[in-house]
């Protein structure tokens, strides 16, 4: 094992990200403000897709992969130190996005992939508890669902479009990355202009 593949994300790559999003005049709006709040999401995501592969190559056992997911976790879900409230709240928004896809990947190495249900159902039955404002069980069928897409399912992003806006449509969001980070795990350059 190589030293990069010992740490799957570190305090320093994060905190670059979000020194990117202070300089940056953040419109979302705009393509390439758009763009490095998802390559903020998506490097994250592809954090978790990396740990999940080192699981399944038997480079970490079950207890070594949660750690490891928890330690990214902890990075990524932490308060961020943004003067401008509405950077701070698009930044939140990606952290919103990624809970999901944290729980949706130790769920997966704890227990395997769902089998009760396809993502479609699982996304559907979210956005019907969130209707009736029951976030525990939306969060629940959506992590889930996490777990078909880490085993290969494929999550069609046009379900989105039919959702209100909201924490599953967020949630939903986090997925998406999740879904690109497993099919294509390469580290999203943080110097990209």
């Amino acid at each position: 094992m190589t030293d990069e593949e010992d740490t799957f994300y570190t305090e320093d790559r994060w905190q670059n990200w979000i020194g990117r999003v202070a300089e940056e005049e953040l419109d979302p709006e705009n393509e390439d403000s758009a763009r490095l709040l998802l390559n903020l999401q998506d490097d994250a995501a592809i954090a978790v897709a990396k740990i999940i592969s080192a699981h399944e190559d038997g480079r970490l056992d079950e207890e070594a992969a949660i750690d490891e997911l928890a330690g990214v976790r902890d990075i990524v879900l932490e308060d961020v130190d943004l003067e401008d409230e509405e950077k701070r709240m698009l930044v939140d928004g990606v952290q919103t996005s990624l809970v999901c896809v944290f729980y949706a990947a130790e769920e997966y190495i704890a227990a395997g992939a769902a089998e009760d249900g396809t993502i479609e159902e699982y996304v559907h039955a979210a956005a019907d508890a969130e209707a009736n404002e029951d976030l525990d069980a939306a969060l629940g069928y959506l992590v889930q669902a996490g777990t078909r897409i880490i085993d290969g399912d494929e999550l069609d992003i046009a379900l989105v479009e039919d959702l209100e806006y909201g924490l599953v449509s967020e949630w939903v969001n986090g997925l998406d990355s999740l879904q690109s980070a497993m099919s294509d795990p390469e580290v999203v350059e943080e110097d990209e202009d």
